[in-house]
């Protein structure tokens, strides 16, 4: 069917479900446990990343995709019949994702018309956008109109974390402007604020509650937002952040989805966050 289809990685932690439906194509980085690498989504699901990542006596790291998987994605959409791809990746700031899939696409430059865009953001912050775009598609939008409704969105999309441990982030060298973060690391619940797509400090808080209590609250001052997620890394306190926040998002309201690999990787285990979109 002609049309524009919609690639992204698999830093987008949509569920299958979402990924089937709006057929995406999901190009995934892959994840090293010391000498061993496995290719996230394909050899190594998200229970079985947090399990390893557990047991593991080194910390998990990551590795962009190469070129070549992202031609492979802009040739089965090729292959599919599609006239345009815009690929919607993980932030720049964050991973080299965005330069393999800019790479892929100048080689096929003349033969599809391919369109890479920074999303700025990670987790279900870049799912949602993923998934408006490929909305957007399904009703017939041009490459151009899906690439500008991208573009604004990205601007109104927000993601924030309550982390259970700085050790991932410290080592994978993501700590971005939330350096100062790291003077209290043993006795503090970091927050971190990452809607511009780099890591920045949020605030700090003492304990579990507090931290979750402070995500409550960011939420709350908001008085609508759209595409709310809730994102985590297999919290064992997950539903009592439900629970906080149900009031005004019921569970069945919103979605819901473990953090994946790549950003499990950085965030830690126990993290709990939340991504939406500020209404137009």
């Amino acid at each position: 069917m002609a049309g524009v289809r919609i690639v992204t990685d698999s830093a987008c932690d949509l569920p299958e479900d979402l990924v089937r439906a709006h057929r995406i194509e999901i190009v995934p980085l892959a994840i090293r446990f010391g000498d061993e690498e496995l290719v996230d989504r394909e050899q190594l699901s998200v229970q079985e990343f947090y399990d390893r990542m557990a047991t593991s006596p080194t910390l998990p790291s990551t590795a962009a995709p190469a070129p070549g998987r992202f031609a492979e994605a802009f040739h089965k959409a090729a292959a599919d019949g599609a006239d345009a791809v815009v690929c919607i990746n993980l932030s720049a700031a964050l991973s080299a994702t965005m330069q393999s899939a800019e790479n892929a696409a100048r080689e096929l430059q003349g033969d599809l018309d391919v369109r890479v865009l920074d999303s700025k953001s990670i987790t279900m912050g870049l799912g949602s956008l993923v998934v408006s775009a490929a909305e957007a598609a399904e009703a017939g939008a041009s490459a151009d109109e899906v690439v500008a409704r991208v573009e604004a969105e990205r601007a109104r999309t927000h993601v924030v974390g309550a982390l259970d441990t700085l050790e991932n982030l410290k080592k994978g060298g993501r700590i971005g402007n939330a350096q100062a973060l790291l003077g209290g690391m043993l006795s503090i619940k970091p927050l971190v604020d990452l809607s511009t797509g780099e890591v920045k400090e949020a605030g700090k808080q003492r304990t579990r509650g507090k931290a979750l209590r402070w995500l409550r609250d960011r939420l709350f001052e908001q008085s609508a937002v759209e595409r709310l997620a809730v994102v985590h890394g297999f919290a064992p306190d997950l539903d009592e952040f439900l629970d906080l926040i149900a009031e005004r998002h019921p569970r069945d309201q919103i979605t819901v989805t473990p953090i994946g690999p790549v950003i499990g990787t950085h965030g830690g285990p126990r993290i709990i966050g939340l991504t939406w979109q500020d209404p137009a």
